[in-house]
């Protein structure tokens, strides 16, 4: 099979093309890192709904056009729609639009965050989610709707709000996909955690060379497809079913309220909901989070936190180009010499034992991958995979938050 990329930017903001037996769901706001603004949320609703009643279609890609998968929710874009309103789907509940403080918020976000999130991981198709680039904060939300998680090799994920004095995202399944530590850590600290160690603690099922990234997903939805699609439904209700058992689902309901005592607590002793950290000011902390050194001008400075945060500069060459996802961070820097060397990220990271068992089994991630010398802080610290490659510079939870 040929490398099939997701479908290129027609417009629409959210693309839906069929391919034999497997339905390819795309946001499709790249130059925002494809940020999530309410008509990304319904367009992804229409297209799963569309792909659910098409018996043709066995299985769902979802995917993220150009450098990013998502850098998260929308707030601060031209195409910012939160005063807008849409026709209600995920819950019953009154038009957000017009009202103040907690009356609308809470409408509007058990509607478009919570709810459709809950109302995606209830489709009876299996889905695969295909990340390359940022995953943050809204795009783990994305991501963690679906079954499966295969990630780029220069893939990492976030979630930092907890800058703005907010528990975590909405969709608060942190606990479940990934251990409670690793949850705490990765809420606590705001850091990325990039693809190799996501799938080292469960959260990936697999990570795979970014150019490699398209076939392995078809490959995996056609094995997949190959079973009957009832058994396909029976079972993913079975795991989701267990899930709730464990607590998922009323664990969710009890974040989702300090979500938003702690967005009532923002607004009441400052000046807004956000802990004052609007698009420019929290890629601006994230920056003196990374420090200078990294996330200068250059990352997350100015050109980034401006206009921008989920414009170009955020989507472009300068977060997402050659100095964070293209060849220093998932080129030779980090698959080359510089941080495995020839033996770890030549062909056994960055190939097939990226991918295989290999990665999270003893000869891989054991001493030789992540031990102290290649995955501990050479690897995932400050220098490549820390506040410093991506600080939360690269898609800033500016857009994420």
């Amino acid at each position: 099979m040929t490398t099939q990329e997701p479908a290129a930017d027609t417009g629409a903001v959210v693309t839906y093309e069929v391919r034999g037996p497997v339905a390819v769901v795309t946001v499709n706001r790249p130059q925002y890192t494809n940020a999530q603004n309410s008509k990304v949320t319904y367009a992804l609703d229409a297209a799963f709904v569309r792909a659910t009643d098409d018996d043709d279609v066995k299985v769902i890609v979802l995917a993220g056009n150009g450098k990013h998968f998502s850098g998260g929710h929308d707030i601060g874009t031209p195409g910012r729609d939160i005063d807008e309103t849409f026709d209600r789907r995920a819950v019953i509940w009154w038009d957000h639009v017009g009202r103040p403080g907690l009356d609308g918020r809470f409408a509007r976000e058990s509607e478009v965050y919570l709810g459709m999130c809950r109302r995606w991981r209830e489709i009876p198709k299996p889905m695969i989610a295909m990340v390359q680039g940022a995953c943050i904060a809204g795009g783990l939300m994305l991501a963690w709707s679906c079954d499966f998680i295969i990630a780029s090799d220069d893939a990492f994920f976030s979630d930092p709000v907890v800058r703005m004095g907010i528990p975590g995202v909405e969709y608060f399944a942190h606990p479940w996909v990934m251990n409670p530590r690793a949850a705490k850590e990765f809420l606590y600290t705001g850091d990325r955690f990039p693809a190799w160690r996501a799938h080292q603690l469960g959260m990936v099922n697999h990570v795979v060379p970014r150019a490699e990234l398209a076939d392995f997903v078809f490959a995996m939805a056609g094995r997949i497809a190959a079973m009957p699609r009832l058994g396909l439904a029976l079972t993913k209700k079975a795991v989701n079913q267990i899930e709730d058992i464990q607590g998922l689902r009323t664990g969710m309901d009890a974040a989702f309220g300090l979500h938003h005592a702690a967005h009532a607590h923002n607004a009441e002793v400052g000046t807004d909901s956000l802990g004052g950290l609007d698009a420019k000011a929290m890629a601006r902390t994230n920056k003196q989070a990374a420090g200078e050194a990294v996330a200068g001008e250059a990352v997350a400075g100015e050109a980034v936190a401006g206009e921008a945060v989920a414009g170009e500069a955020v989507a472009g060459e300068a977060v997402a180009g050659e100095a964070v996802a293209g060849e220093a961070v998932a080129g030779e820097a980090v698959a080359g010499e510089a941080v495995a060397g020839e033996a770890v990220a030549g062909e056994a990271v960055a190939g097939e034992a990226v991918a295989g068992e290999a990665v999270a089994g003893e000869a891989v991630a054991g001493e030789a991958v992540a031990g102290e010398a290649v995955a501990g802080e050479a690897v995932a610290g400050e220098a490549v995979a820390g506040e410093a490659v991506a600080g939360e510079a690269v898609a800033g939870e500016a857009v994420a938050g």
